[in-house]
């Protein structure tokens, strides 16, 4: 009952790292991540490892996301030359 589960969850972090690898803009890109990351915690909680999924949730979907934005919202798109 659990296995079809498992094989949604695993086919929508494959399209989400597909995505965030072909999309041309960063910040897309970047939040693309932050959704691969919570994906993966729901996989994580689904197997059992809910102290892995915490951390993932936490630093993968949480932090890491923001610090990405944030860097991309403080450069420039466009060169000066």
């Amino acid at each position: 009952m659990i296995i079809p589960i498992d094989l949604i969850i695993l086919v929508l972090i494959i399209v989400s790292a597909i995505a965030a690898i072909t999309v041309p803009d960063l910040l897309s890109s970047a939040v693309i991540l932050g959704a691969y990351s919570f994906l993966l915690c729901l996989l994580w909680t689904v197997m059992g490892a809910v102290d892995v999924a915490f951390t993932e949730a936490t630093v993968g979907a949480g932090v890491s996301t923001v610090f990405c934005v944030a860097a991309i919202f403080h450069t420039s798109r466009r060169t000066k030359d």
